[in-house]
């Protein structure tokens, strides 16, 4: 059986959730549902990109540094680098 892993739902669990719907909107209904869904999802990720656009030209009008991934990911290479040499020839297993 193939299953499908999405918040530890399986396949026969998504049609029986698919049947439900179907059965309490009905088939006309449910076009127009996922098409509501879909708005949805659109405004959430269009205000989500404004909200970052907004956030990365303060940064810049107040010149801070608004590349933190940049930033972490030189940090935990300094770590990594700093615990190899304290481990020295020890290996870590996977």
């Amino acid at each position: 059986m193939i299953s499908t892993s999405f918040l530890s739902i399986g396949t026969p669990e998504i049609l029986v959730i698919l049947l439900f719907v179907l059965m309490v909107f009905g088939a006309d209904k449910i076009p127009e549902i996922a098409r509501g869904l879909g708005k949805g999802i659109r405004q959430v990720k269009d205000a989500t990109n404004d909200i970052k656009k907004e956030i990365n030209e303060s940064a810049k009008l107040n010149n801070l540094d608004s590349n933190v991934k940049e930033d972490i990911t030189k940090g935990v290479k300094e770590v990594k680098d700093k615990l190899d040499d304290f481990t020295g020839p020890i290996k870590r297993s996977k």
